[in-house]
């Protein structure tokens, strides 16, 4: 452990390490106080000794690492206590240093900063994957408590990056893959496309470095017979510009080589495509200025219908604001033109960096923006199933190109583009989405499904007793809106699995001792808890509901003095035990109708248990029921309940007559009958006869009859069965 009791002089620069030290107090005095340099000198010494055995692959000292990654940060003007902890980022992690150690010696916000940055201990029973996974998990819960974590963090990826070359190749594309898929987007979110730039730049060199020399020669290759286009477009330019008594500056843009392989992968277009554009930037005072210079280049170049978007009006979610028009210039070639005020620009270049670089409302209200996707986050985090689950929430996140919709009240929603109804209601608030049932697009009703597109306004209708649908999760694109759903599904179904296990086991207490649960002892139950391990009487509830406990045994448990003591179940006492299970067949989440017979209400019917899932419902008939009765011990009577409602599938077999308009009148009679078809199989065919099967939709058994008894009077129906599998 290293002295704390350390120099709080500068090193003398005679190390490659302390050279770079020297370049990062340089930096740091043209902004930080003289006490605040001495506690990061003092946080210096504490790194370097703590890895003064260690190395990294390229053979420097690794303490070069993380003062490099304070110089990165030192250049944003980040706080004496960010550059701290960049500069021990790694201690914790890498050395004998421990959180406690660091929050006596510094402070616990350093400490905590630090504990941020630090990755999740490797576990041997995970993949790589999930360890990767579970690290960016990490990071994001300690984003949304101190954005510094994410600025280290950023700022360490770009120098690991920056110093790739040591590394073996399948670390490199690893690396390279995590950083263009995590957090290249991550940057770019935080609006601080400088960082992104890079690390794009870097990321694309890494993983692809045969594409990256093709296009890099290519580029070099053109730039030459460009510069005199270019030239002029940007003389003309400022010449319109100081005619019209705007100042304002012009400069040409490249795009970098991975913007260049973006284009041309997502468009499908050749090289020589992407780069017959020309690309520049103007840069005006004021936001009126923006506008009139944006009449001026309309004006001096033929604009390209479609190709204008106002980023200042409607900014982008990560704050970035600009005029984007392409225009066709001299010798007909595109021009590509942003239009910001300096401001502008450098927001666009730093985003949340900002923050520390220059002090004004626009950068507060750029941290608002970021700490509002943050909350997101971690509300989808919260639902996440896994850290896996939780880095595809995250790059739906990541990768939006929006669309912007309104409400009837005028605000603005920012959506990716396909988005549905669903993912609007859900932006709203999540109560909104759990209870949608449709809504309307232009005061027209249109379903939950419909794509918004630019422009639009959506209003949501709502209803108490709606709830969110499992296939909404085919429909819906925002990570906020999938994990909404996934979220009240999964709580629903254990509410639904607690109900329906409390009338079980309720139903087989009433048989054996005439009581319900609410007369059983609460120390007796709170016995049995302790004896199968549970936490609470939900928890058992929930187990008999999904099936993963008997309720007959549970029932026989609780009435007998030695809680402990274990019961045997009999066959035959199974089926004499209690009155029938009385369900509504509306219970899909723990209750599931079968498949192979379709059973329906005024049908015999019997329940099997599934474990983890409920309750399968067979008809009485149906072969497989049969089956499972003889061999399993896990079943029980049941009924249909007198008020069921609903419509049910059930399956017919009909054989036809042959010919032109058969199969119309058979739907044009089912049609009559109140009745839908669900699916149709043609399983034999010849030239008199054909062999369908139906699967159509009931109400219960009486209008399955009527439905039969119709078909058979059409003299085409040559024979009639309901499949009972």
């Amino acid at each position: 452990m290293p002295d704390t009791d350390l120099t709080l002089s500068p090193p003398d620069p005679q190390t490659p390490e302390d050279k770079l030290f020297g370049r990062l107090c340089q930096i740091l005095d043209q902004y930080l106080e003289p006490d605040q340099i001495n506690d990061i000198v003092r946080a210096y010494h504490v790194g370097a000794e703590a890895h003064k055995h260690q190395v990294r692959k390229s053979g420097e000292a690794y303490i070069c690492h993380p003062v490099s990654v304070a110089i990165t940060l030192a250049e944003m003007r980040m706080d004496a206590r960010g550059i701290m902890a960049a500069i021990l980022h790694d201690v914790i992690e890498d050395t004998d240093v421990t959180y406690q150690q660091l929050a006596d010696m510094f402070s616990t916000e350093v400490a905590d900063l630090v504990e941020g940055v630090t990755k999740l201990t490797k576990l041997d029973n995970k993949s790589r994957a999930e360890k990767q996974a579970e690290n960016v998990r990490k990071m994001f819960l300690a984003m949304a408590k101190d954005f510094r974590v994410i600025m280290v963090k950023l700022a360490d990826r770009l120098h690991n990056m920056q110093t790739l070359g040591a590394m073996p190749a399948n670390k490199k594309r690893r690396i390279a893959k995590e950083t263009l898929e995590i957090y290249a987007p991550i940057a770019n979110r935080l609006g601080m496309n400088k960082i992104r730039h890079q690390l794009e730049h870097l990321g694309f060199k890494a993983l692809y470095p045969c594409r990256y020399k093709v296009l890099q020669h290519a580029v070099k290759k053109i730039r030459g017979h460009r510069k005199e286009i270019i030239d002029t477009i940007q003389s003309a330019i400022a010449q319109r510009l100081q005619q019209s008594g705007i100042t304002a500056t012009v400069e040409g843009r490249e795009k970098n080589i991975a913007s260049i392989y973006q284009k041309m992968v997502q468009k499908k277009i050749p090289f020589s495509d992407v780069f017959d554009v020309y690309a520049f930037r103007i840069h005006c005072d004021s936001v009126e200025d923006c506008y009139l210079t944006l009449g001026c280049v309309h004006n001096l170049f033929k604009p390209i219908p479609g190709r204008f978007k106002d980023y200042i009006a409607l900014p982008k979610a990560n704050g970035y604001q600009s005029l984007h028009t392409v225009l066709i210039g001299p010798y007909g070639v595109p021009i590509e033109i942003q239009i910001r005020t300096h401001e502008m620009h450098r927001m666009s270049e730093s985003g949340i960096a900002a923050h520390w670089l220059y002090k004004s409302d626009n950068h507060e209200s750029a941290q608002a923006r970021a700490n509002e996707w943050l909350r997101d986050l971690l509300e989808i985090q919260k639902s996440a199933g896994d850290s896996l689950e939780f880095i595809e929430n995250l790059k739906i996140d990541l990768f939006p190109q929006e669309v912007f919709v309104f409400t009837p009240e005028g605000d603005i929603i920012k959506l990716p583009r396909g988005a549905t109804i669903i993912d609007f209601a859900y932006a709203v608030h999540t109560d909104i989405g759990n209870t949608c049932v449709s809504a309307r697009i232009d005061k027209k009703l249109v379903p939950l499904q419909t794509q918004l597109e630019n422009g639009m306004t959506v209003q949501v209708i709502t209803a108490a007793w709606a709830r969110p649908n499992p296939l909404w999760l085919n429909h819906v694109v925002t990570a906020k809106a999938r994990s909404g759903i996934r979220n009240y599904l999964k709580n629903f179904k254990q509410q639904e699995a607690i109900d329906l296990g409390r009338r079980l086991l309720d139903k087989e207490l009433q048989a054996i001792t005439h009581q319900t649960l609410d007369d059983i002892d609460k120390d007796k139950i709170q016995q049995l808890l302790q004896t199968l391990k549970l936490d609470s009487l939900d928890a058992l509830l929930e187990d008999i509901g999904l099936g993963n406990k008997m309720p007959l045994l549970i029932a026989k448990r609780l009435n007998q003095s030695d809680i402990s003591a274990a019961v045997k179940l009999d066959t035959t006492e199974q089926q004499t035990s209690a009155s029938p299970l009385i369900i509504k067949g509306t219970e899909d989440m723990v209750v599931t109708l079968a498949k192979c017979c379709h059973p329906i209400p005024g049908d015999p019917i019997i329940g099997f248990f599934n474990p983890g899932k409920g309750i399968v419902v067979h008809h009485s008939d149906c072969r497989n029921s049969h089956d499972v009765r003889k061999k399993q011990t896990n079943w029980l009577d049941v009924e249909w309940c007198k008020e069921t409602q609903g419509e049910f599938p059930v399956e017919i077999r009909l054989e036809l007559l042959n010919q032109r308009g058969t199969l119309a009148t058979i739907a044009a009679t089912i049609s009559s009958m109140d009745s839908n078809i669900e699916n149709v199989t043609v399983v034999g065919q010849d030239e008199r006869v054909s062999v369908d099967l139906i699967t159509l939709t009931v109400k219960n058994r009486v209008h399955l009859a009527n439905i039969i008894r119709k078909l058979k009077k059409l003299n085409i129906v040559l024979k009639l069965t309901r499949i009972k599998a």
